[in-house]
Formats: structure tokens, C-alpha cells, sequence
């Protein structure tokens, strides 16, 4: 269904999972990828799949999802590029845990578990890599159970505004604009709180002149507001 596509390896070079590796090893990594060019709204893989694989974004972006028994879905988290997905279902029970679809035109490259062990094997600094995309995962993790537990919504809004910046972001005319393309119900889910908080929330920040969104794109207009807000400062 899609060509195979060759990567660049200054492109292998900037993902999480194989930084710090020469150019040599780079070269056998390449040879091991799937790659494949995907269009908006790509299923990647879904929730309880099998045949798991460790996938990393190199251009574009991907929303990974969870559904719940009731069958509620909730944003766990967006990849940019240089980011891994779907790698610690590798150590765990071989399923994906979650959805991955791509949120705009995606050039994605994949190995198989075969594949990565044995890179792994050839070349120890690739799994000094996984653990420590692992531990920035659980951290993460950590830090969001943290905001739910003991922050009010503005903050966890503004949190996830911030998280989101620092992870894709551009500088534009207006600030700085998140390259993730953001519907309102995305931000809430990964905030912990309603589609209605979040959007009067943001409606008011929109206001305040701190942000604006149009057609899915939000831009910082006042990162140090915001910023004091997360922080729980005295205005």
C-alpha cells in the first residue's frame, strides 16, 4: 500500500531512541526501518492490537487514544517528531495499549520486536535509550497524576498548554503557535477535565488576549501569563 521510503540518516540521528549512535550503526538501523509516508487521520494501530512494533515520527504527528469499558475515548498524548510510540508495549503484554492515528501528513518508521532487540543486542546504547524514554514517560505520568490530584482545572489547562509548547511549537507574528493541530475535547481529555470547562476556560483566556485558536490552532500570546497560572501565582 505505500512504497518503501528511504531515511535520511541525519533523520535517524534525532530520534529519542537512537541518539548517540555513529554513523555506522545509524547505517544499520536505516536498513532495518519501515518507513511509509501516512495521510491525516491514519489508523496506525489500535487498542488491544497485536504484532506490536516500535514506531517513531520523524515528520507530521500522531494522537494516541484510550478507550475506556464504557467506550469513552481520552487523549493520553501527542508524538512529534523525534518521538517513540508504542516501544513499551515491546516489554509488557505485546498489545497496544492505545490508538495511534496521525494528525496530519506523517512520515512514520518502524521496527519490529525481532528487529529491536537484536539492534539493542549490537548496540547497548540503544537500550540505555528506551530506558530512559521509559523514565520521561513515567515521569510525565507522574507529573499529570500529580496536577489531577492537587490542582485546580485552570492550572492543569495551563500545564498542558505549556507541555504542549515545549513539545511542538513555532514562533508566528501572533507567539507561539502549537504545531499539533488541537480540537477543544483533545485539550480537556489530556487536562483530566470536561469538553465545557476547558472551553469556557480557554474562551476567557482568549479574551484576556493570552491565546487564540482558529481552525484547530492555538498561539501563545502570553506564555509568562500562562505560566503564572500553572504556577498557582498572585496575579
Amino acid at each position: 500500500m505505500f512504497p518503501d521510503i528511504q531515511i535520511a540518516l541525519e533523520a535517524l540521528s534525532s530520534l529519542e531512541l537512537f541518539q548517540d549512535l555513529p554513523g555506522a550503526a545509524l547505517e544499520i538501523v536505516a536498513h532495518a526501518a519501515r518507513a511509509r509516508r501516512l495521510p491525516a487521520g491514519f489508523r496506525i494501530f489500535s487498542q488491544g492490537d497485536d504484532g506490536v512494533r516500535a514506531h517513531a515520527v520523524i515528520e507530521g504527528g500522531v494522537r494516541i487514544a484510550q478507550s475506556g469499558g464504557d467506550g469513552a475515548q481520552v487523549v493520553i498524548r501527542f508524538i512529534g517528531p523525534g518521538e517513540m510510540f508504542g516501544t513499551v508495549s515491546l516489554f509488557t503484554d505485546g498489545r497496544y495499549p492505545a490508538d495511534a492515528i496521525t494528525i496530519a501528513e506523517t512520515l512514520e518508521a518502524s521496527w519490529s520486536e525481532a528487529e529491536l532487540r537484536e539492534l539493542m543486542a549490537r548496540f547497548p546504547q540503544i537500550a540505555i535509550n528506551v530506558i530512559r524514554i521509559i523514565g520521561k514517560r513515567l515521569q510525565d505520568v507522574q507529573n499529570r497524576f500529580r496536577e489531577l490530584a492537587t490542582q485546580r482545572a485552570e492550572q492543569r489547562l495551563a500545564h498542558t498548554i505549556l507541555r504542549l509548547a515545549r513539545q511542538a511549537s513555532r514562533d508566528t507574528r501572533d507567539g507561539t503557535a502549537i504545531t499539533f493541530p488541537l480540537r477543544r475535547k483533545d485539550v480537556a481529555g489530556i487536562s483530566g477535565t470536561t469538553l465545557h470547562t476547558a472551553s469556557r476556560i480557554l474562551t476567557a483566556w482568549e479574551k484576556a488576549g493570552l491565546l487564540v485558536t482558529n481552525h484547530q490552532q492555538l498561539v501563545i500570546r502570553e506564555p509568562a501569563k500562562l505560566l503564572r497560572i500553572a504556577e498557582d501565582a498572585a496575579e
